[in-house]
């Protein structure tokens, strides 16, 4: 049995579908099912699922469970950057996630779980994976933090998975992040309002260095995301924290630029201010380090922003087919 936990999420729910595809379908999924939204459900129609497993009874499964378990996903946190409660980070981001690192130590399950390129902070000591570095990071939000602290926490034990890889995501977009709301990559809400309006509204620059509509992601496509966690899988070799984004930093601009032309419409673009509670903890520029990943074996070519964009857009988005 595979375990994935975020089962109902975004890049959760991409890879239960893609390890379907080639041909896993022992597939435990794990989430907060006795309170999960409708919405979220449609991620998991018509997958392959051998048994779904809520969070708070996981830890107690997998005891019963483990001698069952040939690797587990933990893809599950909560991610939203607007929350301003540290114990609800503490609780699903770090404590939740030690404890199952324990587990994967008494049973030697290989685990990967996901990091996040917030770790990062504003970026003024760059996006390198090299392990001396998430002691030095300071992170702009709590979410961030809570990941941070864990690969801190990680890189301290003496005792570990005999495989083990961290997964700091860059800007994920794609199929399955339709229930995420403001949370939503871009695309989703260019796609949208360029439907309903025909036009865009991209966040102003409040950073003299940076013109708006200039502030630049490293966006990456959540299929790549996924076969780097199924390269992980199968490789389960060189333990340790990785970036997982293209490695090109590209425009916000740039990114609306390819959803007109993918919707075939005209192009227009205006600025609104970046909303106070976020202005002050805004990122403008992230790209991942990618030569980490590539020196473990990775060798698949990344989408590109426009090829990305394109196969979400048209095979996705405009057939009204928001599942993976």
């Amino acid at each position: 049995m595979i375990v994935v936990t975020g089962a109902a999420g975004f890049i959760a729910s991409a890879l239960i579908a893609r390890l379907n595809e080639l041909g896993f379908k022992a597939i435990v999924a794990v989430d907060d099912f006795k309170n999960v939204n409708s919405a979220k459900e449609r991620n998991l129609e018509d997958k392959a699922i051998r048994e779904r497993v809520d969070l708070e009874d996981f830890h107690a499964w997998l005891d019963a469970n483990q001698a069952e378990v040939e690797f587990i996903f933990h893809n599950g946190a909560c991610s939203a950057t607007t929350v301003f409660d540290k114990s609800v980070f503490d609780k699903l981001n770090y404590n939740y996630t030690k404890k199952l690192w324990e587990q994967c130590v008494d049973y030697q399950l290989p685990l990967v779980y996901a990091s996040s390129a917030a770790t990062y902070g504003d970026g003024a000591l760059g996006y390198d994976d090299d392990h001396s570095f998430p002691p030095k990071l300071k992170p702009l939000n709590l979410y961030g933090e809570s990941k941070n602290n864990f690969d801190i926490w990680a890189l301290e034990q003496e005792k570990a998975p005999f495989f083990w890889a961290g997964l700091k995501y860059f800007n994920v977009y794609g199929p399955n992040e339709y229930h995420k709301e403001r949370m939503a990559s871009v695309v989703h809400h260019a796609y949208n309002q360029i439907k309903e309006k025909g036009a865009m509204k991209l966040f102003q620059s409040h950073h003299p260095d940076f013109e708006d509509g200039g502030q630049m992601r490293d966006f990456v496509y959540v299929k790549d995301v996924v076969e780097v966690q199924i390269f992980l899988m199968n490789s389960r070799k060189h333990s340790g924290i990785y970036n997982v984004g293209t490695g090109k930093a590209r425009t916000f601009k740039d990114l609306v630029l390819a959803t007109f032309a993918a919707m075939d419409k005209p192009v227009d673009i205006s600025y609104i201010p970046t909303p106070e509670d976020i202005r002050d903890k805004y990122q403008y520029f992230t790209e991942a380090k990618m030569e980490k990943l590539k020196a473990a074996g990775y060798k698949k070519a990344f989408h590109t922003l426009e090829e990305g964009v394109t196969d979400y857009v048209k095979n996705y988005l405009l057939k009204e087919k928001a599942i993976y």
